[in-house]
């Protein structure tokens, strides 16, 4: 089993945006607030961890959403070779409708689920005065979702379509990851000033 370690080394490896890390953390501690939320082990709420860390690791070398080469195909390649499971190359496929790779797991579900949707969460509050999650509602963040001028990349129908593959009200699944980014930055994992 890879660690957290080698899997940070390897998103630092691949990827020097700020923003994509900070992306990468945001996923990573959602996927284990969500692990922790359904109960599994410790050994898979690593793993789901390091889902969430190395998701779109490869993103900003290869943006362009082809086969062979392309995001998160050539990841995929990339992470078979350096030995990570099976279960984590194929929840960061699923976690690309256009791969054609079914979300056949819990944990490929839940990377869905949470993706756009930290992405939105992070960019209503760095909007705000205080450039915080503190005082963030979930009204707010649904107003915004609303606003399809703002975050114009957060997919909208993928974050729906996520709480309903989890089986989660929408504004329940919203707070949830609130609540894992919060903790991020009460944490200072996250910083978004």
């Amino acid at each position: 089993m890879k660690t957290r370690e080698q899997a940070l080394e390897l998103l630092h490896c691949y990827t020097q945006s700020t923003s994509l890390i900070k992306h990468a953390l945001s996923v990573e501690g959602c996927m284990v607030w969500y692990a922790r939320h359904f109960s599994v082990s410790e050994e898979e709420k690593t793993l789901w961890g390091m889902t969430g860390l190395l998701h779109d690791f490869d993103y900003e070398r290869y943006p362009e959403p082809t086969n062979p080469g392309g995001h998160p195909f050539e990841g995929n390649r990339i992470l078979a070779e350096e030995g990570y499971p099976e279960e984590l190359r194929d929840a960061i496929m699923g976690h690309a409708d256009y791969t054609g790779v079914v979300r056949g797991t819990l944990m490929a579900k839940v990377l869905f689920a949470v993706d756009e949707l930290s992405g939105l969460i992070t960019a209503a509050a760095l909007v705000r005065p205080d450039r915080s999650l503190k005082n963030l509602e979930v009204s707010s963040i649904k107003k915004k979702m609303k606003d399809k001028a703002f975050a114009r990349g957060c997919n909208r129908e993928d974050i729906k379509k996520g709480a309903e593959e989890l089986g989660i009200e929408l504004d329940l699944h919203i707070a949830n990851v609130l609540e894992a980014l919060r903790a991020l930055e009460t944490e200072g994992i996250l910083v978004l000033s």
